[in-house]
């Protein structure tokens, strides 16, 4: 069936300005829908493949950086005389480009691209629904890290990020209360958000040893203990404190909005700029935003969708 044709028989939304067509219950534009069924249909995992798997401006950048880096062994070990920064990959290059999407890179350049010339352990992320994953993705022995974060958190890293994207193409920023209604319906990008978690969240119970759950608050307050479960679930455990600190400084916030390789340049597949990808990074930066009432709200929706899962964010 032909795309278009497809889409013509879609529901759809406008969300930032975009069409946003319904297929399965879950949200996609246009481009990112193709290539995802694109992607379902061709694209063959190895067992050795790592996905870093997320709802949008959960902390995906973060792991972007800190992925790649726990399995690079040139880069991730603290030398004696301290001098490896040369050998750092995120010196060069935006933490997209070292774990490249399937549908907003990879099949959106290409439905059916050819990947034979990457090294292994392959490194993608994607941002598509548990259910939407490629068949060979979900039965092969290949690992799927997952990392949320609390809702309102979520919601307001995503409108500023949005309101990045937009403004910059000369389109007036979307107003909070319209854009909190459209978060709250589920109406976004691979939204609803609390499905997409609750995907995942109950894959992982199942299979723990397939999928490893992460929380960004997590993250931030246990940095060190959360790295070295990751570490450990990728097959990588760190062997001495100090890595685990180097890997954490390498990765940190503040390290790779300063570097010149994401202070410029704008990423290819999505026309924004990657210094957009590097805000604030705090637990609840949504208190400087939310009134009462949408507190009240968001934590009555995010209640009622995880109650009984064993899954919340301290409500």
């Amino acid at each position: 069936m032909e795309s278009s044709f497809l889409l013509d028989q879609l529901p759809k939304e406008t969300w930032f300005g975009s069409d946003l067509y319904n297929w399965d219950g879950f949200r996609y534009r246009s481009h990112h829908l193709s290539a995802a069924m694109a992607a379902s249909s061709y694209f063959k995992a190895n067992d050795s493949d790592v996905f870093l798997a997320s709802s949008m401006k959960t902390g995906t950048t973060w792991l972007k950086a800190l992925i790649p880096t726990i399995m690079n062994p040139d880069v991730r070990i603290t030398n004696d005389d301290g001098d490896d920064d040369d050998d750092d990959p995120l010196l060069k290059h935006h933490p997209n480009v070292l774990m490249p999407s399937l549908e907003v890179q990879l099949f959106m350049a290409n439905p059916n691209p050819d990947l034979s010339g990457m090294s292994s352990p392959r490194l993608f992320r994607t941002h598509v629904p548990f259910p939407m994953l490629p068949e060979s993705v979900k039965n092969s022995a290949c690992k799927i890290v997952y990392i949320t974060r609390e809702p309102k958190d979520t919601f307001m890293s995503l409108w500023h990020f949005m309101n990045s994207a937009i403004t910059a193409r000369g389109i007036d920023p979307w107003p909070i209360d319209e854009a909190f209604g459209s978060f709250c319906r589920g109406i976004h990008a691979f939204g609803p958000f609390h499905d997409h978690v609750l995907g995942y969240w109950k894959e992982s119970r199942k299979r723990p040893e397939k999928i490893h759950f992460m929380r960004y608050e997590d993250m931030k307050k246990e940095p060190r203990e959360e790295l070295q479960k990751l570490a450990c679930f990728l097959g990588k455990p760190f062997e001495r404190d100090e890595d685990v600190d180097k890997v954490l400084w390498r990765c940190s916030l503040e390290r790779l909005k300063n570097l010149e390789v994401n202070r410029h340049g704008v990423d290819p597949s999505l026309g924004i700029g990657y210094e957009h990808y590097f805000r604030r990074g705090i637990v609840g930066d949504w208190k400087s935003y939310f009134t009462d009432e949408m507190q009240q709200k968001l934590d009555l929706i995010t209640a009622m969708k995880f109650e009984g899962s064993g899954l919340g964010f301290g409500h």
